[in-house]
């Protein structure tokens, strides 16, 4: 525990010297906007101020050393802390890492996609629409589902191979699985069910993976990734499991009166979290899918799918989602 803690005090010091080298005192913090999402009476507006935002656009021949470039380039964000910033006359201040978390009250809106118009206080920019989701009145169910392995081909389950898919890809080469746009939009019923992803992925990657998922066809919505700095990654490996139950947690409680099902996959202890999530949700999970990375089913995660089947979630596990619509149905779970 104290080689951790000195670890982190060691990560977190030089993000700090980073940070100071990379920033470009001249210019203007800009917004970088991130899908929200509703409670029953607010609006949840999330972003992050920077010195510039990145959005590169690959080309269709574009090889590897280029991706590489691309991508890193998403990482090295200059972030802005102390800024204020302001939505329907109310305000937030960045933090440290340059989020902001600012809530605001709904005003009628129905269900869809909104967009919150959003200034830095005292900036000389337009506003920027920060895009929110308020779930439908005649929703069945709600959706949670991780991203790597589980809606896109990654290989998180091994570093190197996560490392090199996530640095050498670009938007235009990385792969939705086919199986899971198709269980998605069945899932989402023509926008009646909201969808929402959890991730450890970095917060950088954002609108990256906002671009893959619209390429494939697949199911917008707000995503909850992961600060990964330098110091956060020290923390060690707990963070992630952390990051996605309290993600799961918060999206549970904005949503009371839903049931959910998770989708997840065998590669990053998802049956582990679920688990956990399943003991403290008080039966708001109705079913969880776990698709097999890299793998077979190993001993921990049939413990755990079948600790879930006893306190009464549905659970499926397979090498893909074929036929998992159809279990669903079975099982009384309506879409």
């Amino acid at each position: 525990m104290l080689g951790r803690s000195i670890l982190h005090k060691l990560g977190t010091g030089f993000e700090r010297v980073m940070d100071a080298a990379l920033r470009n005192r001249d210019a203007s913090p800009v917004l970088d906007g991130y899908r929200g999402f509703a409670t029953p009476d607010r609006l949840i507006l999330r972003g992050r101020v920077l010195t510039a935002s990145r959005r590169t656009a690959p080309l269709p021949d574009q090889g590897k050393y280029a991706n590489l470039r691309q991508m890193l380039s998403l990482f090295l964000t200059d972030e802005v802390a102390g800024v204020t910033v302001q939505a329907r006359g109310l305000t937030a201040v960045s933090d440290g890492e340059g989020y902001v978390w600012l809530e605001v009250p709904r005003e009628g809106e129905g269900p869809g996609w909104h967009q919150v118009e959003t200034v830095i206080v005292g900036g000389q920019d337009p506003p920027v629409p920060f895009p929110v989701m308020v779930p439908s009145r005649e929703a069945r169910l709600g959706i949670i589902s991780d991203i790597d392995d589980t809606m896109m081909k990654t290989g998180a389950y091994s570093l190197p191979r996560n490392l090199w898919t996530t640095f050498t890809g670009s938007a235009l080469t990385r792969k939705v699985f086919p199986d899971a746009v198709v269980l998605m939009d069945h899932l989402h019923a023509h926008g009646r069910n909201p969808v929402f992803y959890v991730s450890s992925s970095p917060w950088n990657l954002h609108y990256f993976l906002d671009k893959v998922f619209a390429r494939a066809g697949l199911v917008a919505g707000p995503m909850f990734l992961r600060d990964f700095g330098v110091g956060t990654a020290a923390k060690g490996g707990n963070a992630h499991a952390e990051h996605k139950g309290a993600a799961i947690e918060r999206i549970l409680a904005a949503n009371p009166d839903l049931p959910f099902v998770l989708l997840g996959d065998t590669g990053q202890h998802d049956a582990e979290i679920y688990h956990r999530v399943c003991e403290r949700a008080g039966g708001q999970v109705a079913g969880v899918i776990l698709r097999e990375a890299g793998r077979s089913l190993g001993e921990e995660e049939r413990q755990k799918m079948a600790a879930m089947r006893n306190m009464g979630v549905f659970v499926h596990g397979g090498a893909d989602f074929t036929g998992v619509a159809e279990a669903l149905d079975r099982a009384g779970i309506a879409v």
